[in-house]
């Protein structure tokens, strides 16, 4: 798996935040895209998962395994992202927050859908240490337990590549070293292509994959 971005520009109106910029990301590496507040960054991952705001123009291609994906809508991409906050569904329990992302399984009925995807987000639980809270309601859980589950359930919806905008940020430093590995196994076990957007040098997870973008004033 790979996921690859050739800009050629991102503009607002006659603001280019970004141009002329190339990004490779190869199966099971994490690549680090740094740069300060306004150059860019989180415009670029919106671009590459399909949510850019309207105003925003995207020109150039986003590849994932060689098939470009920027023309088509975001459910298609096969692109999961995991922001800073954990943006867990409140009127949900873990469990029921895991299931909305398992993936149909085409040709079975509701009912082995139902237990299909009982089993996936049972098991994605119990790998991810955190099978006693399933019936929780995510608001009783501490930050890094609610972190966790995001992962998890980004990873559920069997994304080919992911994209990390800042997802450490919010955490103190000590549950911050010990998610970000958490994080970086679990790409890599996965062999998902993986982008990281920060401004914070100890988030870096191989020195030799980094890019680092300049400074926008509007952006």
């Amino acid at each position: 798996m790979s996921l690859q971005i050739k800009l050629t520009s991102l503009r607002i109106g006659e603001h280019r935040l970004l141009e002329q910029l190339h990004i490779d990301c190869p199966a099971a590496n994490i690549t680090t895209l740094m740069g300060p507040s306004g150059s860019g960054k989180s415009t670029l991952l919106a671009a590459v998962c399909g949510t850019l705001a309207p105003n925003v123009q995207f020109d150039g291609q986003v590849l994932l395994n060689g098939r470009q994906i920027d023309a088509l809508p975001t459910q298609a991409r096969r692109v999961g992202i995991l922001f800073q906050d954990d943006l867990l569904f409140a009127h949900m329990n873990v469990l029921e927050n895991l299931l909305f992302a398992v993936p149909r399984a085409l040709g079975a009925s509701a009912r082995q859908q139902r237990e299909q995807a009982n089993v996936k987000a049972s098991q994605a639980l119990a790998d991810a240490e955190l099978s006693a809270f399933a019936q929780a309601n995510p608001a009783t859980l501490s930050g890094g337990q609610r972190a966790r589950i995001s992962l998890v359930r980004a990873l559920l919806a069997e994304p080919q590549a992911l994209l990390l905008d800042e997802p450490f940020s919010r955490l103190d430093q000590s549950l911050r070293t010990r998610f970000k590995d958490f994080v970086f196994n679990q790409c890599r076990a996965r062999q998902i292509p993986t982008l990281l957007v920060t401004h914070d040098p100890a988030d870096i997870a191989d020195v030799s994959r980094v890019i680092t973008l300049g400074r926008s004033s509007d952006a």
